[in-house]
């Protein structure tokens, strides 16, 4: 089945698109750097280095804090460690989400959620929030051997579910999202409320922005 539109399915980002994960990466990444005696850092901060997997964040957190590059293996460990710790707990599902959720699947398209969040937090994640059933296949950064914006996520995720790339709309919030999606060839959409690196999401190559993802029925 395919929308109006003759899209076939959509891939979907999880942190700054669905939900709003800033607080669940603040008290993990300063539960690890107090434990290597470092200065914790403010949100504002932290909210510029997500978006390229949980590798990045932490070794960029690890040097804005001040600490030798030699100390990320122990940074890498208690992050993980903090994270199963309080995964959700400081995080919200945006507004609006649900009811762009259910509009996707209303118009027939297949849903996948693809994130640089690992795949056992994303699910997790998605599971405590209600938002798993919208989607068949769940895949993380380490799912692959590459991360967005390298398009290989976009492709495996096209090939679960069984759509063209060009058929299958992404939807994200960040430069990493709108680059992965053109490399694979499929059309994207952002939304203007996540993380972009710190960088304003309109100026971003993109196919539309969206306010709130309730809005997405415009497009379908």
């Amino acid at each position: 089945m395919t929308s109006r539109t003759g899209w076939q399915a959509a891939i979907v980002d999880l942190d700054g698109t669905l939900i709003d994960t800033l607080g669940d990466f603040t008290v993990a990444l300063n539960g690890a750097l107090a434990e290597l005696e470092l200065p914790a850092l403010p949100a504002a901060a932290v909210e510029r280095l997500v978006g390229k997997g949980s590798e990045h964040l932490v070794r960029s957190a690890l040097r804005e804090a001040g600490g030798e590059p030699a100390l990320y293996e122990a940074a890498w460990s208690a992050y993980q460690r903090h994270y199963a710790r309080i995964n959700g707990r400081h995080a919200a599902v945006y507004a609006g989400v649900r009811q762009g959720l259910q509009q996707l699947r209303d118009a027939g398209l297949r849903l996948a959620c693809v994130t640089n969040k690992p795949t056992g937090f994303a699910r997790e994640l998605l599971r405590q929030k209600e938002l798993l059933a919208f989607f068949g296949p769940v895949f993380g950064g380490d799912a692959f051997e590459r991360k967005k914006p390298d398009p290989l996520p976009l492709l495996e995720a096209c090939r679960a579910l069984g759509s063209a790339p060009a058929r299958t709309l992404v939807i994200g919030d960040s430069s990493n999202d709108a680059a992965a999606a053109r490399a694979a060839g499929c059309p994207v959409l952002l939304v203007g409320y996540g993380y972009n690196h710190g960088q304003p999401v309109r100026a971003v190559d993109a196919d539309g922005f969206l306010d709130s993802l309730a809005e997405i029925g415009a497009w379908l």
